[in-house]
């Protein structure tokens, strides 16, 4: 099978066979990059992030010998948007990238494609996931290995480096690491070059499907549906308008509920099974750290390179009675951030706010790159090293309505280090329709208490709407200017198969 996927990839391996570790291990001035991005990761499902079910030894190792980072949250919460801001270090409203089906341009540049104008080698391998119908080579990389749309968890058709699509049989989780590593070892060839490797993983993104080794290993495991998902009273009508539909958890369950809607509380077996297999393909990608870290250190190249592990969105796993993303709950849009290389300290948390947009200006910096232009993320390099004083307190989050998937209304909040508050625009400039909500962080970290009607947080919602206006305002977002769709309400119909 691996013969096969190598001759697809035309790899000249060969040549790799006859250098050795010392030639793989030559360094350069400048340190290695390894990207590894994960679909719909929640923190909670790794161990470092205090899991006590999901072990992941691997993924830990990485945050003893690096960073861990605790507030690391997407602006979007949607794949597309946050990966093309992960890329470019913009906002959504700024990279234009604002569904899943829009490409990202061509013309942007990001941070692979500016550290390949400085002399690395590139190469992108696996989900790609923005632009569903694409799978040709995209700018900035010497090499591209991906498919259209989501791929699928067992035998995908891929498409290496644009030639011709075929079907490469095996779990995505080990095929996409396997592709990874065949690239890796080319290196070779170049020794001194410095090289960054983008891994865009599947998992652990819908459909949940465990390879077979761990298809039964969270079966002993009892869940339930979370206590947030009945702690309802004071949040605005659209959370429980979703309960019922595709995002909520009465729903299908992305077809682990066949019999749907079920509000039956014996009906959490179905939500169980889900959150199980959600789990177990979590295991298979912690196997692939492990192997791509073991390569790395057999062939001398670990200490040089900066490995990043990181999600694009968060994901709702029965909070708040939904499931899905989108929204600006915590669980919505926390994401596990790992890193560890040169310029970083060893076994550091790091508690600031960071944005998934943050990433670009980092790894930039740590590579000693220039930076991209007119950016609105920042480096947290000196943060990780823990001399940032003047690091953010306050962001915004914007998501704008889906005819495709009608379950979420227009969303434009700030979180700052205690508060959150969120409101929900109609989109056509009238008052909104949706009550708001406002949450004390620090004392109500779970969201249970919306505070937006209560007389007494008066004075600081005002202040954090004030603060909302000012950030989408310094980011070209005023009233006149902030577009986003009419939201058209929660609707009950399935999204279309093609694009579940």
């Amino acid at each position: 099978m691996k013969t096969l996927r190598l001759r697809a990839a035309a790899l000249p391996l060969l040549l790799s066979g006859f250098l050795s570790a010392a030639a793989f291990g030559a360094t350069s001035a400048q340190p290695n990059v390894l990207f590894i991005l994960c679909d719909d990761l929640r923190p909670e499902a790794i161990g470092a992030y205090g899991s006590p079910h999901v072990k992941t030894p691997h993924i830990d190792a990485l945050a003893q010998s690096g960073v861990r980072f605790t507030n690391t949250f997407c602006t979007t919460s949607l794949c597309s948007p946050s990966r093309a801001s992960i890329l470019t270090g913009l906002y959504a409203s700024r990279h234009g990238v604002r569904d899943n089906f829009t490409e990202l341009s061509a013309s942007l540049p990001h941070w692979p494609g500016r550290l390949r104008e400085n002399g690395y080698a590139t190469a992108y391998v696996g989900k790609w996931h923005m632009g569903e119908n694409n799978d040709a080579p995209r700018p900035g990389f010497d090499w591209f290995i991906t498919h259209k749309g989501q791929g699928k968890y067992f035998d995908t058709e891929w498409r290496v480096n644009g030639g011709q699509s075929a079907v490469v049989k095996g779990y995505y989780t080990h095929v996409v690491t396997d592709f990874a590593l065949d690239w890796l070892k080319t290196r070779a060839a170049t020794p001194g070059q410095p090289w960054a490797l983008c891994i865009g993983q599947k998992a652990p993104h819908s459909f949940y499907t465990p390879e077979e080794k761990y298809a039964h290993a969270f079966d002993a495991v009892k869940v339930s549906y979370p206590a947030s998902a009945f702690t309802l009273d004071g949040k605005p009508d659209w959370i429980r308008q979703r309960l019922t539909t595709w995002h909520g958890i009465y729903g299908p369950l992305f077809e682990w509920r066949k019999n749907f809607p079920d509000t039956r509380p014996e009906a959490v077996v179905d939500f169980q099974a889900m959150v199980r297999a959600y789990w177990g393909t979590v295991l298979s990608v912690d196997d692939s750290v492990g192997r791509l870290v073991a390569h790395l250190k057999a062939t001398g190249q670990y200490d040089n390179t900066v490995i990043v592990f990181m999600g694009d969105n968060g994901l709702l796993e029965g909070e708040h009675g939904m499931v899905d993303k989108r929204a600006m709950h915590e669980p919505s849009i926390r994401i596990p951030l790992i890193v560890r290389g040169p310029g970083l300290p060893a076994g550091r948390t790091v508690t600031g706010q960071v944005l998934a947009m943050d990433l670009a200006p980092s790894l930039l910096d740590l590579c000693g790159a220039p930076a991209l232009a007119n950016l609105q993320g920042r480096s947290w390099r000196a943060l990780a090293n823990g001399r940032d004083p003047a690091w953010r307190t306050a962001w915004f989050y914007e998501y704008n309505y889906e005819k495709q998937f009608p379950y979420t209304p227009n969303i434009r909040g700030v979180r700052t280090d205690d508060w959150k508050f969120m409101h929900y625009p109609h989109g056509d400039g009238s008052p909104d329709k949706h009550l708001p909500e406002l949450y004390d962080l620090k004392e109500d970290p779970k969201e249970l208490r919306n505070l937006a009607a209560n007389p007494k947080f008066a004075a600081q919602r005002r202040d954090l709407e004030a603060q909302l206006a000012t950030l989408l305002a310094g980011a070209g977002l005023t009233p006149d200017r902030d577009k986003m769709p009419l939201d058209e309400g929660v609707k009950s119909e399935l999204p279309d198969a093609k694009i579940r």
